[in-house]
C-alpha cells in the first residue's frame, strides 16, 4: 500500500515505514506526530483510489524523527575583467519524518 501527498509544493510517494524529508517545520519536536491531508492518490494492490484533486478522507500518518541538514551548496558569482568575484553558500535544513499508517 502506498500513498502520494502534497506537502509545501511538492509531491512525495510514500509508505509506511519509509523515511521522508519535508521542509522544515521549527514547531515540530522529535516524537510528534504529523498529518498529511492532501493525499492525492491511495494504491492499495489493485484497488486505486485517484482524488480530484485529493481523497476524501484520505489522510497519512507520520512522526517526527529528527531536524537534519542537507548538502551545503556554494554558489559564485563572477565577472570575467570587472574585478568581481562572490561566493556565498547555502544549506536546506529538513524535518525528517517516518510514515507510521495511511488512512484511506
Amino acid at each position: 500500500m502506498y500513498a502520494v501527498i502534497s506537502t509545501s509544493g511538492k509531491q512525495y510517494q510514500v509508505a509506511v515505514d519509509d523515511l521522508l524529508e519535508v521542509d522544515l517545520d521549527s514547531s515540530k519536536k522529535v516524537g510528534d506526530t504529523v498529518e498529511f491531508d492532501k493525499v492525492l492518490m491511495i494504491a492499495d494492490g489493485d484497488n486505486v483510489n485517484v482524488g480530484a484533486p485529493c481523497v476524501e478522507g484520505g489522510k497519512v500518518v507520520a512522526e517526527v524523527v529528527k531536524s537534519v541538514g542537507g548538502e551545503k551548496l556554494s554558489i559564485t558569482k563572477f565577472r570575467r575583467r570587472k574585478h568581481h568575484q562572490k561566493v556565498t553558500g547555502h544549506r536546506q535544513w529538513y524535518t525528517q519524518v517516518k510514515i507510521t499508517g495511511i488512512n484511506a
